[in-house]
């Protein structure tokens, strides 16, 4: 689980293969093989590190659903560990299982995304979701975008900052909303 407060932003190295190179400092600070780190909101795992290099395997499935294969080497990404049961929860709980790919049609500080009109029904006036792996406030919601109101901090330390209208964005919608819908349903085509 994450809280969609970035750690830092690390940059992408590039891939050899499956493995997929990353640079930071932040987050391997007490990292061991295996452990998870989120990265754009994507949750990874680390098979290999050094002091200032992890690298990481991806499956075709993750390469589909996500916009790792969008990256060039040298692009800055967002980085954060899992939440320890000690840890504040400042953010939203995120599991990092990306749901979809979303397009920016509008840069901060009214940042605008459109996404699958299937996703919104996830969606709701000052709800979270995650973006880029970075957990944000929706409003201004129609039937496949909405708005986030970007603050300054924001902008600065993660990648969201940097987003322009044509940019790719991975999207985490309320894990919470689909575990309800999936409750529910069988029950409401009963009645209907």
């Amino acid at each position: 689980m994450f809280t969609g407060l970035i750690e830092e932003m690390g940059t992408y190295l590039g891939h050899e293969g499956d493995r997929y190179g990353i640079r930071a400092k932040s987050v391997l600070e007490d990292i061991a093989i295996g452990d998870s780190v989120a990265v754009n909101g994507c949750c990874v795992t680390v098979v290999s590190f050094t002091e200032e290099i992890w690298e990481t395997e991806l499956t075709k499935e993750t390469l589909e659903r996500t916009t790792f294969g969008l990256l060039s080497p040298g692009d800055a990404i967002n980085l954060e560990r899992p939440v320890r049961a000690s840890d504040r929860l400042g953010g939203n709980i995120l599991q990092g299982h990306v749901d979809a790919i979303g397009e920016v049609t509008a840069g901060p500080p009214d940042l605008r995304v459109r996404i699958p009109a299937e996703l919104m029904r996830y969606c709701v006036e000052k709800g979270s979701i995650g973006i880029d792996g970075v957990s944000l406030t929706l409003f201004d919601l129609d039937e496949d975008s909405f708005t986030i109101a970007i603050i300054p901090h924001t902008s600065e330390v993660t990648t969201i900052g940097l987003r322009k209208p044509g940019d790719k964005v991975n999207i985490e919608v309320d894990v919470a909303a689909k575990l309800i819908e999936k409750l529910i349903s069988p029950y409401l085509t009963k009645l209907g």
